[in-house]
């Protein structure tokens, strides 16, 4: 039986301030794309980017990308 790969990812920065919500968004795309069981631990400021409503400048919209990957299979802690 062949075990599923896995990655943690973990996220305490704010959305918007930083370009590590995106690179975690981004991360965690291509884990998901690329099979892995792919999970995200928010802690901090890093659970604001799973609020609704936010949008910060020049960055992509947090909240929408998180969704779209919780619902491709993204497991998430906050």
């Amino acid at each position: 039986m062949t075990k599923k790969k896995s990655i943690i990812l973990f996220l305490n920065s704010s959305p918007y301030n930083y370009e590590n919500t995106y690179t975690t968004l981004k991360i965690a795309e291509a884990a998901l794309d690329n099979g892995f069981e792919t999970r995200l631990v928010a802690s901090t400021d890093g659970v604001y980017g799973f609020l609704k409503g936010q949008v910060g400048k020049g960055l992509p919209n947090a909240a929408e990308g998180f969704e779209s990957l919780i619902k491709k299979g993204l497991k998430v802690s906050l």
